[in-house]
C-alpha cells in the first residue's frame, strides 16, 4: 500500500479516536456540571426548608414566651388584691394525686412580676426568637434572673434595641461577669442559643449544616449536600416537635389563664367594688373563689417554670424537647381545672 494513504488511514483512526476523546470528555463535564448543579439547587432547597421551619418554631416559642411572661408580670395585681383581705387563712402549699403547687407568698409573686416586667421591657427591638428563649428556658426562672441589671449598671427596661437584648441575655446569665455572673454568653447558653437571630439552640450542628458551601468537585459536591441534608433533617424533625410542643403547652396555659381571669374578676369586684376585706364577711362561694383563683396562680407559676427544651452536653448535638415534662405539666393543668 501506498505510504500516503497508510498515512491517511493512520489520521483518519487518530482522528476519530480523539474525536471519541472529546465527546466522551464533553459528556462527563456536562455530566459533573449537572450533578454539582443538582447538588446546589437541592441545598438551597434544604436551607429554605430550614428557614421555614425555624420561623414557625420561633414565632409559637415567641407567642408562648410572651403569654408566660404577661401572666407572671401580672401576679403582681393579683398580689394586690390578696393583700387587702384581713383575717384571711395562711394559704399553704397544695399537694395532692401528685400535684404540688407552692403556697402564697406575696414577696415571690412581686419578684417575678417585677422580672418578667424588665424582660417584657428589654424585648423591644430584639431578635426574633428572644421571647421564645425565655419559654424554652422557664420563664419563670428568665423572670427571676432578670432581676440583675445589666452589666452597664443600667436596668433593662430603661434600654432598648441591641443594648436591651444584651443586657437581658445577661441578666438571664446571672447578672455581668464582673459581678460574679456568666454574662451574655452564659445567659445565650441558658436560652438555649448559640446566634441572637435564632433564639432557640438546636446546637453547633446548625452552623455545620446551614453554614455549608457545597464544593466544586461533583462527586464532593453531591456527598456533602447529602451530609449536611441529613443533619438538616435532623434539626427540622426536632423544630417541629418543638413547634407542636410549644403550641400544645400554649393551649394549655391559655386554658388555665382564662380560667384564672375570669375567677381574678369575680375576685376583683368583690374586693374593690364591694369593698369587702374581712374574710370573716365573705360567703363560702366568695372564699372558694379566692381559694381557686390562689390555686390557679400557682399552677400558672409552675406551668411558666417548665423549661420546653432540654440542653445538650454535646455542643455539637442538638437540643431535645423536653417532653415528659410538658406532658406532666398539661396533665396536672387538666386535673386541677377538673377539680375547680
Amino acid at each position: 500500500m501506498p505510504l500516503p494513504l497508510i498515512l491517511g488511514g493512520v489520521a483518519a483512526v487518530s482522528v476519530a479516536g480523539g474525536t471519541g476523546t472529546l465527546i466522551h470528555g464533553a459528556t462527563k463535564m456536562k455530566k459533573a456540571n449537572e450533578t454539582k448543579k443538582s447538588a446546589d439547587n437541592r441545598h438551597k432547597e434544604n436551607v429554605e426548608r430550614f428557614d421555614k421551619t425555624s420561623e414557625e418554631t420561633q414565632k409559637i416559642m415567641d407567642d408562648l414566651g410572651t403569654l408566660e411572661l404577661e401572666i407572671l408580670h401580672g401576679f403582681d395585681d393579683f398580689s394586690n388584691i390578696i393583700e387587702k383581705i384581713q383575717n384571711r387563712p395562711q394559704f399553704k402549699e397544695y399537694s395532692k394525686a401528685g400535684v404540688r403547687l407552692p403556697e402564697y407568698d406575696p414577696q415571690v409573686l412581686e419578684n417575678v412580676s417585677i422580672g418578667a416586667g424588665i424582660l417584657i421591657g428589654g424585648l423591644g427591638g430584639a431578635a426574633l426568637g428572644t421571647a421564645g428563649g425565655f419559654a424554652a428556658a422557664g420563664a419563670t426562672t428568665s423572670a427571676v434572673m432578670a432581676l440583675e441589671t445589666a452589666s452597664t449598671g443600667t436596668a433593662i427596661a430603661s434600654l432598648s434595641g441591641a443594648a436591651a437584648t444584651n443586657a437581658t441575655f445577661a441578666a438571664l446569665g446571672g447578672g455581668a461577669i464582673a459581678a460574679g455572673g456568666g454574662g451574655i454568653a452564659l445567659g445565650t447558653t441558658i436560652l438555649g442559643a448559640t446566634m441572637f437571630s435564632m433564639g432557640l439552640l438546636v446546637g453547633g450542628l446548625i452552623f455545620n449544616a446551614i453554614g455549608c458551601k457545597v464544593e466544586e468537585k461533583a462527586d464532593e459536591a453531591w456527598s456533602e449536600m447529602k451530609e449536611v441534608e441529613e443533619k438538616i433533617d435532623i434539626i427540622c424533625a426536632y423544630l417541629n416537635e418543638l413547634k407542636l410542643a410549644a403550641s400544645k403547652y400554649k393551649d394549655s396555659i391559655t386554658e388555665v389563664k382564662n380560667k384564672y381571669d375570669e375567677l381574678f374578676e369575680y375576685v376583683s369586684y368583690i374586693v374593690d367594688y364591694r369593698n369587702k376585706t374581712d374574710w370573716n364577711s365573705f360567703k363560702e362561694n366568695e372564699r372558694i373563689a379566692i381559694q381557686n383563683v390562689i390555686l390557679l396562680v400557682g399552677l400558672l407559676y409552675k406551668m411558666c417554670q417548665v423549661s420546653l427544651v432540654k440542653q445538650s452536653q454535646d455542643e455539637n448535638e442538638i437540643n431535645s424537647v423536653n417532653q415528659s415534662e410538658i406532658d406532666k405539666s398539661v396533665m396536672n393543668a387538666d386535673n386541677i381545672l377538673a377539680e375547680i
